[in-house]
């Protein structure tokens, strides 16, 4: 017997329970994986709560790093003993041991410890594909991030700043807004003490940056859409406040013939050759010291409740990870 997190309804943090379950032999095209380290994030609270629907009962976590125990029939690019991560659904990361599709797993480099593995690989690809291939960023582009300190964002300040790319980060607290600079924001704004919108004008002499990219949603939408120049990009790639309400297409022509889209790293990973190159950017930055993973929270799995409370109320910075006991 193995010990997961499971639950049978949505709601609060209560409804995730730490459970025995059997896991069984891998089936055809499956890996058993023993986790190291399981990631965190906010993608796992909209599952939790019912936004993300899924059928219940199930699992929780979408990211891990571990070693491979076991293959299932017609698995050739993995083998017992690797060292693997993934990130993707189906969902059931808060586990010891699980078994997964083993078309989400790569093979993880000696370099890479398991604890940077599983804190790196949704984030962290995530990042990859919105600054490599949403948007088409040259040295000296301006962009806007929201939850610059957030575990994204704090790779995409640095990640940024290794493409010459100038980015303006927003954040809740001075204790936030220093990690960002430290982390390679040109510029990073406090909005609970300057209104953004404005402050991205200043800072960019009233032309507004290229890309937005926001990952909070109905809170910044409408004020994203106001940080950009004419013929500017909108990524929305997340929810933290709430869902984006419906709006007309109008708006984007009436603030300068923008451009939005709401991309999931599920599409730009799809094919397994996208997967492969998209995880060997990530750690090459990574290996090279170019970007680094900042850990700064976490919990053992029992505690998943804590963890989630704390990253919903925003108290969390970085990555945060689960230890399986």
């Amino acid at each position: 017997m193995s010990k997961a997190i499971r639950m049978s309804r949505t709601g609060g943090p209560e409804v995730m329970e730490y459970v025995d379950v059997d896991v069984g032999p891998p089936g055809p095209g499956e890996a058993t994986v023993q986790h190291a380290a399981i990631g965190l994030n906010f993608i796992d609270v909209y599952f939790r709560t019912g936004l993300y629907p899924q059928p219940l009962p199930n699992g929780l976590g979408m990211e891990g790093a571990g070693t491979v125990e076991a293959v299932g029939e017609g698995v050739t690019h993995v083998k017992v003993g690797d060292r693997v991560a993934y990130a993707g659904r189906p969902n059931g990361a808060y586990a010891q041991v699980r078994n997964l599709p083993a078309s989400l797993l790569v093979v993880l480099p000696e370099k890479i410890a398991f604890d940077t593995a599983a804190a790196m690989m949704l984030q962290g690809m995530t990042a990859q594909y919105l600054l490599h291939r949403t948007a088409h960023l040259k040295p000296g582009d301006t962009i806007l991030w929201h939850a610059a300190a957030g575990g994204v964002g704090l790779i995409a300040c640095q990640w940024a700043k290794v493409l010459g790319v100038n980015l303006i980060g927003t954040v809740g607290s001075e204790e936030k807004a220093a990690l960002a600079i430290e982390h390679g924001a040109a510029h990073v704004i406090n909005y609970r003490r300057e209104n953004f919108v404005d402050k991205v004008r200043e800072l960019t002499g009233g032309e507004g940056v290229s890309v937005a990219y926001d990952s909070i949603g109905q809170d910044t939408f409408y004020g994203s859409l106001d940080c950009l120049a004419p013929l500017g990009l909108m990524v929305s790639f997340g929810n933290a406040s709430g869902p984006v309400p419906a709006f007309a297409p109008s708006e984007l022509q009436s603030r300068g013939s923008l451009f939005l889209t709401r991309p999931t790293m599920m599409h730009y990973t799809a094919k397994r050759e996208d997967l492969e190159a998209t995880a060997r950017s990530l750690f090459g930055v990574v290996a090279s010291g170019e970007v680094k993973i900042a850990i700064h929270q976490r919990y053992h799995l029992p505690d998943v409740a804590q963890a989630h409370i704390d990253l919903e109320s925003r108290k969390t910075t970085g990555s945060s990870i689960l230890v399986p006991r």
